[in-house]
């Protein structure tokens, strides 16, 4: 699978308009979510940071994936939700607020973790033929720029332009969603007679990170005896993963098309099963 140069070129440019779009949706009193229902947060966070990574390994693991594939797997799980998991929580009547504080929260904490977690993969799934060297503090500055900076200046361009955020917020999440979908509708398009092979190779693994992790995401979060709609929320924020990080990470920062392949198929799997999942708890209730 070749990446076109385009593609790898608009990707942080896109990334970092997607991250304003989240930051215009926010204020500081937002963050107080972490204070109001600790619970959830934590609950969500833990689910998010530690659980759905485990689970990925296991994955990676029991389906015998390996190399530059097998990291591309891990990158993907190490992702935080992104705006998708926003818009399918609503869909789903979930609890948008703590979908929104887990999004962002995570979000922020992602760039100090996922380069380090990346290294440490790595080492555990290449060989040292294959191995990619990640400069950690680099890679850190990088996602910090693209991610952490623009939310930075969405929140504050909706401290002082409350209405302009207001209005631009929507517009902004609907690009993020079609903009994923389109970049991947351009991979498929350039890399058409090897989907099949992705497909084979990656598919059914990807099929059920997805699945798994929204089934125990609503689970674990029912075990804690959060309500119906903040279960909803933790099972698709855990489920639905930054499709558009995962790639920026795989073709600009690693620059290895291989590692981009899972978030590929995986982000044409969450869209289909996002949808169903959004549809049958958009009618079950406490």
């Amino acid at each position: 699978m070749e990446a076109s140069g385009l593609i790898k070129t608009i990707l942080p440019i896109s990334l970092f308009i997607i991250m304003l779009g989240m930051g215009l949706s926010l204020k500081p009193a937002d963050f107080k979510m972490v204070l109001i229902k600790p619970k959830a947060v934590v609950f969500g966070i833990f689910a998010q940071m530690i659980m759905l990574p485990i689970i990925a390994y296991l994955i990676v693991i029991s389906f015998g994936l390996t190399g530059a594939l097998a990291v591309g797997f891990m990158i993907l799980a190490l992702c935080p939700g992104g705006t998708t998991s926003n818009l399918y929580t609503y869909l789903a009547k979930g609890d948008i607020a703590l979908s929104v504080t887990l999004t962002s929260v995570v979000s922020v904490i992602a760039p100090f973790t996922v380069p380090v977690m990346i290294v440490l993969f790595m080492g555990l799934l290449m060989g040292q033929e294959t191995y990619i060297e990640l400069p950690i503090i680099k890679t850190i500055l990088q996602l910090v720029v693209i991610t952490i900076i623009p939310i930075c200046i969405g929140m504050f361009i909706h401290a002082k332009k409350p209405e302009f955020s207001q209005k631009a917020e929507n517009p902004v999440k609907i690009f993020s969603v079609v903009f994923l979908f389109l970049v991947v509708i351009a991979i498929i398009r350039d890399s058409w007679d090897a989907m099949g092979g992705y497909f084979a190779e990656v598919g059914f693994a990807a099929l059920v990170l997805n699945i798994l992790c929204m089934l125990l995401g609503f689970l674990l979060a029912r075990i804690a005896q959060l309500n119906m709609a903040q279960s909803k929320a933790i099972s698709i924020e855990v489920g639905l993963q930054n499709g558009t990080l995962a790639l920026l990470i795989a073709l600009t920062l690693l620059e290895s098309t291989e590692m981009a392949i899972a978030a590929t198929v995986y982000s044409i799997i969450m869209f289909v099963t996002g949808a169903i999942f959004a549809g049958l708890w958009a009618k079950k209730t406490d």
